[in-house]
């Protein structure tokens, strides 16, 4: 009997939970999983060349089972290298852009007047700007590099956690329990802090979660176009700028790549989209 009725638990679990989440989680848990895993499984065999074994197809070798590249480094290996670049890129921008975009969301919002006017001119003019031309100008001035593509993207989307937060501070800041807190003598930082920010918390989360994905594929796309992260280091931009000269006679060097960025996008999209339906106050409970 308590083995029925963990059985009927597990079949109620998964007939009512939404196959966005359960392929989400597959997704970028799968991938997570094998980026962090990497350097135990692989051993630094990202790096290791075997001319030898050079553009070895894939699923002929237990030891190559994606194959090789023109180098005769181990495809899979690399892939799972590369996504640390990606990850690491995805994870600080969208982290940093979240805390100034948020801080200045919020003083835009709470506090209005001219610090609203300056902050909401300086987004409007960003905006304008194309994100390729930012791009362009920036690293020309500053060179290319990891931390300098990282600071790239907190620069280019601050602006959307800016305008974000500050139409929901304005929705809630003349709102009943904000007057109350105020009539009891509550601070302007406890006000935005404590009863403020934990109900806007919701529509952030899930722009990150969006955003990590969208980084992935701004940094795979600069990496190929060469203003991205050093082509000395793995990463899986720059496998498929290594692979497009070997398309039709060694198509898995830039195929195997290109499905770790769609799987990894693909999951975290579907994460994002479930949390915005989960975070929805007007869902049905």
């Amino acid at each position: 009997m308590p083995m029925a009725v963990s059985s009927a638990k597990r079949i109620t679990f998964f007939r009512h939970t939404p196959l966005e989440l359960i392929l989400g989680v597959i997704f970028t848990a799968g991938m997570v999983l094998l980026v962090v895993f990497s350097d135990a499984i692989f051993r630094g065999s990202a790096d290791m060349m075997d001319l030898r074994a050079r553009l070895l197809p894939p699923f002929v070798s237990l030891k190559h089972i994606l194959g090789t590249d023109p180098l005769g480094r181990d495809v899979l290996a690399r892939i799972a290298a590369g996504g640390k670049i990606s990850l690491i890129v995805g994870l600080l921008s969208v982290g940093g852009a979240t805390i100034v975009g948020t801080t200045a969301g919020l003083i835009a919002g709470y506090f209005r007047g001219v610090a609203d006017m300056i902050l909401m001119r300086i987004a409007d003019v960003q905006l304008a700007m194309p994100f390729m031309l930012m791009a362009l100008t920036f690293i020309a001035i500053v060179g290319p590099g990891l931390s300098v593509l990282i600071s790239l993207m907190i620069i280019a989307q601050w602006v959307q956690y800016a305008r974000l937060v500050r139409g929901q501070v304005l929705s809630l800041r003349d709102r009943e329990f904000i007057q109350s807190a105020r009539a009891i003598g509550a601070g302007k930082g406890r006000i935005i802090f404590k009863h403020i920010l934990p109900n806007i918390i919701g529509p952030v989360i899930v722009l990150m979660t969006l955003n990590v994905a969208n980084n992935i594929l701004l940094e795979s796309s600069l990496t190929f176009v060469g203003l991205g992260v050093d082509a000395t280091i793995p990463s899986w931009g720059g496998m498929l700028a290594d692979g497009r000269t070997y398309v039709q006679s060694a198509w898995w060097v830039s195929v195997f790549p290109g499905f770790a960025i769609m799987f990894t996008v693909l999951g975290l999209n579907l994460l994002g989209d479930w949390l915005r339906d989960y975070l929805d106050p007007t869902r049905e409970k």
